[in-house]
């Protein structure tokens, strides 16, 4: 079972950019992976898939031409790189396995606050 650590989050102003990290204590390699975010009183959402070779599987509309997610599985971690970020991004990230199971654990997420 991998153990996530998210980090790169802080405030920000809108329009301004975040790169994330997640660093898993296994390897990914050939693993899908995502990065999720849950906004106050939300339920988390999947924002980016990352298939195993590196390519954009899936990137949810609002974030389409402004976040982008890559991976080195040399260092089993994940990155999210944000850009012209805004209020509504605001939320706590997570990166974790697609498709998630139940037996997959979180890590504590990093918080992303978008505020003038």
């Amino acid at each position: 079972q991998l153990q996530l650590v998210e980090s790169g989050g802080g405030l920000v102003q809108p329009g301004g950019s975040l790169r994330l990290s997640c660093a898993a204590s296994g390897s990914i390699n050939r693993k899908n992976m995502g990065w999720y975010r849950q906004a106050p009183g939300k339920e988390r959402d999947i924002v980016i898939v990352l298939d195993w070779s590196g390519i954009m599987i899936h990137v949810e509309d609002s974030v389409k031409g402004r976040f982008t997610a890559s991976r080195d599985d040399g260092k089993n971690t994940v990155y999210l790189q944000m850009n012209k970020l805004k209020p509504e991004d605001t939320a706590v990230y997570y990166c974790n396995k697609v498709p998630w199971a139940q037996t997959d654990s979180w890590g504590q997420g990093t918080q992303v606050t978008v505020s003038s």
